[in-house]
């Protein structure tokens, strides 16, 4: 999945967050949906302006932006 066709941003469309192309909808927002349980068809019915590569682009996006990333182990998080 070649994300950077779908993935777009623009410092005046919502702050320069990432985006779908042609739309207002963060990866952000979408990630979000996901987190709290939504499934790909609910999203693909409630916002009908995407299609399933969209979807698939906004999980490649985040596989690459966390690809060289390092993390703390749970436990200095949760100890913050």
């Amino acid at each position: 999945m070649d994300w950077k066709t779908r993935i777009v941003v623009d410092p005046a469309v919502l702050a320069g967050k990432p985006v779908i192309k042609g739309t207002r909808l963060s990866v952000e927002f979408l990630l979000g949906l996901f987190a709290q349980g939504w499934h790909e068809q609910q999203v693909l019915d409630n916002y009908p302006q995407l299609i399933a590569e969209d979807l698939q682009a906004v999980f490649a996006f985040a596989s690459f932006c966390l690809k060289d990333e390092e993390f703390l182990t749970l436990e200095h998080v949760t100890a913050a």
